[in-house]
């Protein structure tokens, strides 16, 4: 059986892939284009895309033989999931493997925001650190504060869950309600306006869907107190990237740390400029431990449609 894989992904999964099938790939560290992608789909079996992989209805029916679609990713809505149900082609994802990188991708930038780190960088960097200053790039502490998770999936749950050690107090805002981890984490269940009032630090943990897509806009963005820092490592069109803009520049919240942007991989030139953002390139995934165990994860999804089993990380589709 044959799989076509638009990007390169980590030797040992490569290798995983070539044990098992008659593996093409893409050999350029590029996003291929959407005819480079449906001339690999003509010659494949199953195609291994990356969240990046605009597959579309066309890419979808370029061939009428295409077994299933696996992608490199937790989240799949750069996949057209109605048409491939439509053509009784299975969905696969990579779920769980990358829940703790996720979530420390999510620390590291609130550690970076609330320290002010990439400015500090910036400023030693320039050589503007003269002399050691009571007042100098002052941040704020996290130990005690209270921390709003909005979506408490298994990443928001590990990112909150981590926030025990510094004694936060942990709000949640989610569909349904989450016992185990109310009780693990003391973490308290409210709505969307309480969490968006009270928060010191407010992390975004949601999919990308017609519900959440721009969950965060200025009305939001206002009701939240003028010290918040936001961060998001779920999808970029989660939050209205020019009133996030606004909102930065007119010290309306605090701060923001971002992985993820609105129109990636273009990122708002206001964002670039302003002192009180840290920006990182959608690296959430990003250590070589999970990017490998995502490669074989996919591998492994490949080898139960090659064998007539269910994958074990089917996405749910509706025709």
């Amino acid at each position: 059986m044959k799989v076509f894989l638009t990007r390169m992904i980590p030797q040992k999964a490569i290798e995983a892939f070539k044990d098992n099938f008659e593996l093409s790939f893409n050999k350029d560290d590029r996003v291929l284009k959407k005819s480079e992608i449906v001339e690999g789909v003509k010659k494949c079996d199953i195609l291994c895309c990356m969240l990046n992989d605009r597959i579309d209805r066309d890419i979808i029916e370029a061939n009428k033989s295409l077994k299933a679609i696996c992608n490199y990713a937790v989240g799949f809505n750069n996949i057209d999931i109605q048409a491939a149900a439509e053509k009784n082609i299975p969905v696969t994802n990579t779920p769980g493997v990358l829940t703790e990188t996720t979530a420390e991708l999510a620390w590291a930038l609130m550690f970076a925001c609330s320290r002010r780190i990439a400015e500090s960088d910036k400023f030693v960097r320039a050589g503007k650190f003269h002399c050691w200053a009571p007042t100098m790039l002052l941040g704020t502490d996290l130990y005690g504060k209270t921390l709003g998770v909005i979506g408490a999936g298994r990443i928001g749950q590990a990112f909150a869950e981590k926030a025990k050690a510094f004694n936060m107090r942990i709000l949640y805002n989610n569909r349904s309600a989450k016992p185990d981890f109310e009780k693990r984490c003391s973490a308290e269940k409210v709505s969307l306006e309480k969490i968006l009032a009270e928060s010191d630090f407010l992390s975004l943990n949601v999919p990308l869907t017609d519900e959440t897509h721009h969950l965060i806009t200025l009305k939001e963005l206002k009701q939240m107190k003028k010290t918040t820092i936001i961060i998001n490592t779920s999808r970029g069109s989660v939050i209205k990237e020019d009133d996030l803009c606004h909102a930065l520049e007119n010290g309306i919240i605090g701060g923001a740390g971002l992985d993820v942007y609105e129109f990636e991989p273009d990122v708002t030139q206001k964002l670039k400029k302003l002192n009180n953002t840290v920006l990182t390139p959608h690296i959430g995934s990003g250590s070589v431990e999970t990017r490998t165990k995502m490669g074989l994860m996919m591998c492994e999804n490949a080898i139960a449609i090659r064998d007539g089993k269910t994958p074990p990380n089917l996405v749910k589709q509706e025709k």
